[in-house]
């Protein structure tokens, strides 16, 4: 496929047109939408090349370029994936590297199978799946803490709590919510600065731009202060959401169980899936996501093409 694929920083205009071709295959992946794309686009340094049916999704970290598997339709797949992997080998001078690949498109690449190429699974990264209606409802034995917890939080601050669907102008209410949580995480010393700082103005920049991109975000307020919040956008293929980000004092007991509760019943109502996103390899992260109660997950894969003609490998680690 002979392509000339010119990259350009992601526009908040091209969003609705990005959303459609994102939607284009069967991908239960929390990649399936496009809000993680502008999230961390100043992050990963992404660079985009679209088309009417096709993008692409170029990024970079220290170890090189690397790229998102093509969005389009799965008959075009094999055609942009050979497009990516020209660009590489003559324009980057690298073999192709993917990260977080879905398993439908290695299937439809066969991929798996392929001698050109390494395929790892990406343990730490795979998504967390749930059935929508239980995080609703929180039903039975097995969610009976979760239910104590809401329970005792309404009792706590009852008369004193409201959820609110937020939008552009609580932009100083995300700001001032975004300056705290960094502060508190910087004294823990769990990331780095440059990373919260980056995560911010991605999230304050889509507020923002909430007239261009589609998609939610719900807060928790006590005493007219914002104490948590959620981002997640919609897999309208899938049926699913995608729950982005979400943030909560951790010093008022329950405040995760009732921004992840109050989100889903005001927000996305006849959602079948929800996409909670990894758990990054964090121990902490990795018993919350499980003690939902996950119905499945959506696998991701490291795509490493062996080069012969480069005289590389593409970095791993």
């Amino acid at each position: 496929m002979d392509k000339n694929l010119v990259f350009h920083k992601p526009l908040f205009e091209e969003a609705a047109k990005l959303a459609e071709i994102y939607a284009l295959r069967d991908n239960k992946t929390c990649d399936s939408t496009v809000l993680d794309t502008f999230i961390w686009k100043d992050l990963y340094n992404t660079e985009i090349y679209v088309e009417d049916e096709a993008a692409i999704v170029l990024m970079k970290d220290d170890k090189g370029y690397f790229a998102a598997m093509p969005y389009c339709s799965e008959e075009k797949l094999p055609q942009y994936f050979e497009a990516l992997r020209d660009y590489f080998r003559d324009e980057l001078k690298s073999p192709l590297r993917i990260d977080l690949a879905d398993e439908n498109a290695l299937n439809a690449l066969g991929l798996l199978d392929n001698p050109g190429f390494i395929v790892e699974e990406e343990f730490d990264l795979k998504d967390y799946l749930y059935d929508a209606e239980e995080l609703r409802t929180l039903p039975g034995k097995k969610f009976q803490k979760k239910r104590n917890l809401i329970n005792k939080f309404m009792k706590d601050y009852d008369g004193r709590w409201n959820y609110k669907t937020m939008c552009c102008v609580d932009e100083y209410f995300l700001e001032e919510f975004m300056n705290n949580w960094i502060e508190k995480r910087l004294s823990e010393g769990v990331e780095s600065k440059e990373t919260l700082i980056l995560e911010k103005e991605g999230v304050i920049e889509l507020l923002r731009n909430c007239d261009k991109v589609t998609y939610r975000i719900g807060g928790i307020f006590i005493d007219e202060i914002l104490q948590a919040f959620t981002i997640g956008s919609y897999n309208s293929r899938e049926k699913m959401v995608v729950i982005s980000i979400e943030k909560g004092n951790s010093e008022i007991p329950g405040i995760y169980q009732v921004i992840n509760q109050q989100f889903l019943l005001n927000s996305y109502e006849d959602a079948k899936l929800v996409n909670r996103e990894d758990d990054m390899g964090i121990d902490g992260l990795r018993q919350a996501k499980e003690s939902y109660s996950p119905i499945g997950y959506a696998r991701k894969y490291r795509v490493c093409e062996k080069c012969a003609v480069l005289g590389q490998f593409c970095k791993t680690a």
